[in-house]
Formats: structure tokens, sequence, C-alpha cells
């Protein structure tokens, strides 16, 4: 697997809800309108090759001069530490990820359910979706519909919602680049969690991919659990790539994730 690839999705993706632009030793994003969605406002460090007493001073003027907190999402290959060292001597908090990264490899048989009915998100409808994942403190809680509105406005991005009795319960969404896509927002009230609703909306997702001709479906679950979830949807765990969240200010991902 090359990992430029991913890089390359995952920027896409970012690029969507946000302003990317590109230095020297990787990528700056930003978006003023969403100050607290930490994914649109970080930079990337691409490689460890030095001068990082240089970076970090770019990224901090770059950030509070936009009111923003200086972050940055580092992928923890080779050479990281003595980057590590100067953030932290710098003021910067420090938290560490396995990243889990996931394909679809296999079709599993599903046996349908008669009070599960799943449509694709409308202008009309997307009022449900939002309901749904600004209740689900991993998607970010509240902070979550402004991040909604700018991906339904976005071409790349397809929403559903599944009904359970005629009840909007479930949320999912295909994040499309070429010949790739990622399945992403992947949410369930907790009173309809057990009912295999989440197998049931992601076999919808993977016919849909498809049909639509896509190579490559990929899923990056953000914990352990979840990914045994996708395992069963037919998603094979093809690396697992540390990855840490340095931050200048304000909570961590862990803590907003535990809802401290």
């Amino acid at each position: 697997m090359d990992y430029r690839d991913l890089e390359a999705l995952d920027n896409a993706y970012v690029s969507t809800f946000s302003t990317m632009q590109q230095t020297s030793w990787g990528y700056l994003f930003y978006n003023e309108r969403q100050p607290d969605y930490y994914d649109a406002n970080h930079a990337y460090i691409s490689t460890f090759t030095g001068q990082y007493e240089e970076i970090i001073a770019e990224v901090i003027t770059f950030y509070q001069e936009k009111n923003l907190v200086p972050r940055f999402y580092l992928t923890l290959n080779e050479g990281y530490q003595d980057f590590l060292e100067v953030l932290k001597e710098r003021g910067f908090r420090f938290e560490s990820f396995d990243s889990p990264v996931q394909l679809w490899k296999r079709n599993v048989e599903l046996k349908g359910n008669p009070l599960v009915k799943i449509e694709q998100v409308t202008a009309e409808t997307k009022h449900e979706a939002i309901q749904i994942e600004c209740q689900i403190q991993e998607l970010g809680g509240a902070i979550r519909e402004k991040a909604f509105e700018e991906e339904f406005a976005h071409p790349a991005f397809t929403h559903y919602v599944l009904k359970y009795d005629g009840v909007p319960c479930s949320t999912a969404c295909i994040f499309q680049n070429g010949r790739d896509a990622r399945l992403e927002s992947v949410a369930t009230l907790k009173e309809y969690r057990g009912k295999g609703l989440i197998g049931q909306l992601i076999a919808y997702l993977q016919k849909e991919v498809k049909a639509r001709g896509i190579a490559n479906f990929w899923v990056m679950p953000i914990n352990e659990r979840v990914e045994k979830v996708y395992q069963k949807s037919g998603f094979e765990t093809v690396a697992v790539i540390k990855t840490g969240h340095a931050f200048y200010g304000g909570k961590g991902i862990k803590e907003i994730k535990n809802g401290d």
C-alpha cells in the first residue's frame, strides 16, 4: 500500500471543508468559519527533516493571526521524536493514536429488515441527519452542524439516513475522490444501537460504491470497537498508522471524545 495515496485522499477530503495552503514542509489547513473544527484547522508536516523552530514559529503566527488555535496533525514516522521535543519545549500539548486503515475486501450477505428504510439525504431531509449527528460526541457534538452543511453543499459527498420503523436514527456518508472513496460520518442514536442497523446501512452504501465503479472503498475507524464493526461488513485492516495531535491550547481530541 502506498501511503502517499492515502495522504492524497485525506488532503482531498479535508480540502472540501477548509482551505489548503501548501508549504515547503507540508500543508496548512484553515476554515475561519469553523474555528472549533480541528480537522479544518491544522498544520500537517509531511517529513521530519529539520528547521523545526522555524516551522513551529510559522504555524503559530499563521493561526494566531486568524484567531485560531495552532495545532499539528502528525504521522509518527521516522524522525518525529526530535520534532516532538521542540513542540513540547514551545508549550504544545501532545496526544497519540493508533489509527487503523481499512479497505472493503468482501461482500457480506445480510437478511433484509422490513422496518429499515434507507434514503439519500436531500435538502428537505438534511435536518434529520444533522439532528442525529449532532448527538454523537465522537463527531464533535453541536459543532457538527456547520461541517455537515459544508459537506452537503460539496459534490464529493453523498449523505444517507436510515429510518427504523419510520424514525431517522442512523447516518453515513460516501466521500468520493476519483476512483477512491471513504466511508464517513457513521452514526447511530444510542437507543437504536444493537439492532444491526449500521450493517444494513453500510451494505447499502457498498452497493452504491460498486455501482459507481469505485476501485477502493476506505474507512478509518475511530477505535478498536468500531474497527470490529466494520470487519463484520467486509472491511479488512490493511495498516495501522501511528498519528499524533499537537495543540497550543484548548482540549485534546481524546478529551472531546470522552466528553471531558
